[in-house]
């Protein structure tokens, strides 16, 4: 039986994102099932890292013995088409989300990422897809044979259901980092058209990582006038997370595409009814009945939807009782933990 892996990533493990968050849980779990785990840090850029920075992280990923199983996050993976000159090595993909499907690329940018993780990915013995809608992407659109690939969602730990807010005005959750990916430019436009009814937003997300976008939505704020109504709280401690969670009346987040959304499971695990988007995985991860789901980038259903819920109270009473009733189905981090050394034990 394998007991010993290696896990590669990118840049700092301690990032706030949900695949950051998923790999700390992974080894966490792994180990907690009994392996040792080398962590392989690959350093800083990815997905485009520099020329030394990319010799440097195959360099290392060369070192480990031939026989180890390499977990590597698809944030690198896909970035070095290299690795299919590890021929001896055992490589398992992480994928969270296809890079290509960053939005904000340029064509030839997303061209050339899915080139790059097409190549890559043929040399992964393994390829851990974080759901069944990002598994079905990599064998329609990336060639990865339906037999290589293992679909491991990530866990959810079990909270306390949600007590809401104590006054009239609803208190409406986003998480996610601020990147054109998340969409906030269309929930701010969306939540422009509801001055009437009395809400309140807070949004917890990375305001680093794509200044362009947190500067956009700094100036979609102040151009709405919703400064008094829309906190930007930037990174957050996870006791302060779950204090907002638990304290919101419904979550609402615009995505443009997810490989998963843990960030919607959370919220369902609190019992929050969900307002989202149809984009990647989001129809998987939140149930039928337990939330709104609209297309993405379209401001007028998202502001309908939102309407909807904040006026009718009924209707969402209703979203909450699914999410609570769904919350105990939810997979566990060990559930995710013994998908992947399945996968890891299957090509060592």
């Amino acid at each position: 039986m394998v007991t010993h892996v290696a896990l590669a990533a990118p840049g700092d493990l301690a990032t706030a994102t949900g695949g950051y968050a998923y790999d700390r849980r992974l080894i966490a779990e792994l180990e907690a099932l009994g392996f040792r785990v080398d962590v392989l840090a690959l350093g800083e850029g990815f997905p485009r890292p520099s020329a030394q920075t990319r010799a440097r992280a195959l360099s290392l990923l060369a070192s480990v013995p031939a026989e180890r199983p390499i977990i590597v996050d698809g944030l690198a993976l896909g970035a070095l088409p290299e690795v299919t000159r590890l021929r001896q090595h055992c490589l398992i993909a992480l994928v969270h989300h296809p890079l290509a499907l960053e939005s904000g690329l340029s064509a030839p940018e997303a061209a050339a990422l899915r080139e790059s993780e097409c190549q890559a990915l043929r040399a992964a013995r393994r390829v851990i897809a974080t759901s069944a809608a990002t598994a079905r992407l990599l064998i329609r659109d990336f060639a990865v044979p339906s037999d290589h690939i293992v679909v491991a969602p990530p866990g959810c730990d079990r909270v306390e259901f949600a007590h809401g807010s104590a006054g009239d005005t609803l208190a409406l959750l986003a998480v996610g980092a601020i990147v054109p990916r998340k969409g906030y430019d269309v929930l701010i436009a969306a939540l422009a058209r509801l001055a009437d009814l009395p809400w309140r937003l807070t949004i917890v997300g990375d305001r680093e990582r794509d200044v362009v976008a947190a500067e956009r939505l700094v100036a979609d704020i102040g151009r709405y006038r919703l400064g008094d109504r829309v906190d930007v709280v930037g990174v957050v401690a996870p006791r302060r997370l779950a204090e907002l969670y638990a304290a919101a009346d419904l979550f609402v987040l615009a995505s443009r595409f997810e490989g998963y959304g843990m960030v919607y499971a959370e919220a369902i695990a609190s019992g929050l009814p969900v307002i989202g988007t149809t984009a990647g995985a989001i129809p998987e991860t939140v149930p039928a009945g337990a939330g709104l789901l609209v297309r993405p980038d379209d401001c007028v259903a998202l502001a309908d939807a939102l309407r909807r819920l904040i006026a009718q109270p009924g209707e969402r009473a209703g979203l909450a009782a699914a999410a609570r009733a769904a919350a105990a189905q939810l997979p566990t981090w060990r559930d995710t933990a013994q998908l992947v050394a399945g996968a890891t034990g299957a090509v060592a």
